[in-house]
């Protein structure tokens, strides 16, 4: 039987590496009020650095540029690129564009993958991925009412969406809608590509929200409102086969949530670095907070749920290596719906020690903490994902015979008599 934390010597020079790249060069951009086109200047640099050290585009299979270094190698890295929201971009494996690199890798044809994904891994395009609409539940994508219908040789696309990431700097957009009306509800709808300049195609505003109030407009981040109009595209835009549209996005979301898991480790570990060292210098009611019993119990406790849920995540990330996506979906699960309630804590405390600095916006916890909220609601709300992990569980159990505990003693007690009757009358 193996069972090994270790990590191997040339890919831990790696982290390392990464580590320190991250903090020294990527770091300081979050000081900085860049545009989209400032901010792609800016790391042009430091993405030529990444890849010369054979650590861009990681999540993808090398014949596509990337590195095949499976699940959990690239939780490792997340955790690293995740401390910074500039991270994963830097390294060409930010959301939604890694997510949409697999799934155009996978299902997309010769010509869609030179047009959309070979532009994409080299870091020319950006793109987004539409599927949320502001008038159906995010968590039951079976409920969209966006339509492509057919008209001759083409699709004419109409529909509503919104929350769509980063669709104002993105070059293409990848759109679920449906195709199939009557068909079975996993088999509705069918995806589409379509370039951000089709006509019909209007992002109509970069949308507020806990995260970021006032939106500056064209920045990195966005999440923004997406109208179609009779948008036409042909055959050349489907992307998979028609209705396979919920097929297709299952493809992204399993690793996807592993990632978002260990970049929200990033995230709270960076929050516990600021929380530890304020706790050695900042002196209160006689004694430094590190002298304070329950500034330390911040500190255990923190420490307890970050390990935790990296081992809960880098376990998940194994079972998809070993075993594929669906043998893995309850840990994934489990992991997405833990994690965002560490996230939180973490921060919070970190914010609690540092008081009306932790507060302000001279530390960046108070946007770490505005970010974290999202994390609730990212790729499903905690509450699909608690009942998803709680019948996977409720699977294993029967409903005992005569309604009666498995565990009831009397009961147990009379078969145990029954069993050790010869035992019994030896007895004096």
């Amino acid at each position: 039987m193996a069972w090994d934390f270790s990590t191997e010597p040339e890919f831990q020079k790696k982290l390392d590496w990464m580590k320190d790249f991250v903090r020294t060069e990527i770091f300081p951009l979050e000081t900085l009020d860049l545009d989209w086109d400032q901010l792609r200047t800016a790391i042009a640099p430091l993405q030529e650095e990444v890849k010369a050290n054979d650590l861009w585009a990681a999540h993808l299979d090398p014949e596509l540029g990337g590195q095949g270094y499976g699940q959990v190698k690239l939780g490792l890295m997340q955790e690293i690129l995740g401390a910074s929201p500039y991270g994963p971009l830097v390294f060409g494996c930010q959301a939604p564009d890694s997510g949409n690199a697999e799934i155009l890798a996978a299902y997309g044809t010769d010509e869609q993958k030179r047009r959309w994904l070979d532009p994409l891994l080299a870091g020319e395009y950006y793109s987004s991925f539409a599927l949320t609409e502001p008038d159906n539940a995010g968590a039951d994508p079976t409920n969209l009412t966006t339509t492509a219908v057919r008209d001759g040789d083409q699709w004419v696309i109409n529909g509503h969406k919104w929350f769509i990431s980063n669709a104002a700097t993105a070059d293409f957009m990848i759109v679920v809608a449906v195709t199939d009306p009557d068909a079975e509800r996993h088999r509705r709808t069918t995806q589409f590509i379509i370039p951000i300049d089709a006509p019909g195609l209007e992002v109509v505003r970069d949308i507020g929200s806990i995260e970021n109030p006032r939106p500056r407009p064209y920045t990195y981040g966005s999440h923004c409102e997406v109208l179609l109009r009779d948008v036409r595209v042909d055959d050349s835009a489907v992307l998979g086969g028609r209705g396979d549209g919920f097929l297709v996005a299952q493809k992204r979301l399993g690793p996807g949530r592993i990632h978002h898991c260990m970049r929200w480790i990033g995230q709270a570990s960076r929050a516990f670095d600021m929380m530890c060292e304020r706790a050695t210098y900042r002196y209160a009611h006689g004694s430094v907070l590190a002298d304070k019993q329950t500034i330390r119990n911040f500190i255990a406790d923190s420490a307890a749920e970050i390990q935790a849920l990296r081992l809960m995540t880098l376990h998940a990330a194994w079972r998809i290596d070993e075993e594929g996506t669906a043998a893995a979906r309850k840990d994934i699960a489990l992991i997405k719906f833990f994690g965002a309630k560490i996230l939180h804590d973490v921060i919070d405390r970190a914010v609690q020690v540092h008081g009306s600095l932790g507060y302000s916006a001279d530390l960046p916890l108070e946007s770490m903490y505005r970010a974290a909220r999202a994390a609730r609601l990212y790729d499903g709300p905690d509450e699909v994902h608690r009942d998803s992990v709680a019948r996977q569980y409720l699977k294993a159990y029967n409903r005992p015979a005569d309604d009666r505990p498995s565990e009831h003693i009397p009961t147990r007690r009379e078969a145990a008599r029954r069993r050790f009757a010869d035992l019994l009358a030896e007895q004096p």
